[in-house]
């Protein structure tokens, strides 16, 4: 498989960076390796042909071809930045972030192995009892069906070119990211009253979202809960560099 990072950028001043005193959060160094190193290095171990980098910061530009990895202009936003990659790339094609410091190569190797036969393409959501046990002080966003409340793990598997034509309801999908029954609303009203009581599982919402763009879409649950978490804040800084000192 190849694989992209996304590294953009949502303009201005990262508050995150600018703590950290560099140009961009994936410049950020975690025990001597910067999030962008440490995330193409699990890729790498997962044996990712190509990785390559999807920004237009000059400063992870610059480090990303030290690194010896691919670089891709950023679009306006990530399911856009998605689209040029997978036709830069090609099918399959792994998706992660720049913040994804954690990231594991047993994570991918799971992740991958578990998804559906037939599958186009794959979101990886922790749930929220793994998480919790496995980062308690994370602070993470949840979407809550009826086999429970689910935390996105910023890994995404196109497995097909017909992945493509979910692209643009990924990006509708991102802007209510935070507000699933906005998301479920898409499905007709029976479908959202299901919702509401408390009887629509989340793979059947992923599945039925996939079936809108007519694509195979599957959730796959996480098997490890320290998938979920990444790098937003500086409380999610600190707990990552103390995860990461704990494991040292």
């Amino acid at each position: 498989m190849s694989a992209v990072i996304l590294a953009g950028s949502r303009g201005g001043i990262d508050p995150l960076a600018a703590a950290e005193g560099v140009p961009h959060k994936a410049l950020i160094t975690i025990d001597g390796r910067t999030m962008l190193e440490r995330v193409a290095k699990a890729l790498r171990a997962a044996g990712a042909s190509t990785i390559a980098v999807s920004t237009n910061d000059p400063a992870v530009v610059a480090h990303a071809e030290a690194l010896g990895l691919r670089v891709l202009a950023a679009a306006t936003g990530p399911s856009a930045s998605v689209a040029l990659a997978l036709q830069a790339l090609g099918p399959p094609l792994l998706v992660t972030t720049a913040d994804h410091a954690l990231l594991d190569a047993q994570w991918i190797d799971d992740f991958v192995r578990d998804i559906p036969p037939g599958t186009d393409i794959a979101v990886l959501l922790a749930e929220r009892a793994r998480v919790g046990a496995a980062a308690p002080d994370s602070r993470r966003t949840y979407l809550r069906f009826a086999d429970g409340a689910w935390s996105g793990c910023n890994l995404f598997y196109l497995a097909t070119g017909e992945a493509a034509r979910a692209i643009g309801l990924w990006r509708a999908v991102e802007a209510d990211r935070k507000r699933p029954w906005r998301i479920v609303r898409r499905f007709g009203p029976g479908v959202m009253l299901r919702y509401l009581i408390g009887r629509l599982t989340l793979g059947d919402a992923v599945a039925r979202l996939g079936r809108t763009a007519d694509v195979r879409a599957a959730a796959v649950a996480a098997r490890d809960g320290f998938a979920a978490v990444d790098v937003d804040t500086i409380a999610d800084l600190a707990d990552v560099r103390r995860i990461i000192a704990s494991r040292r």
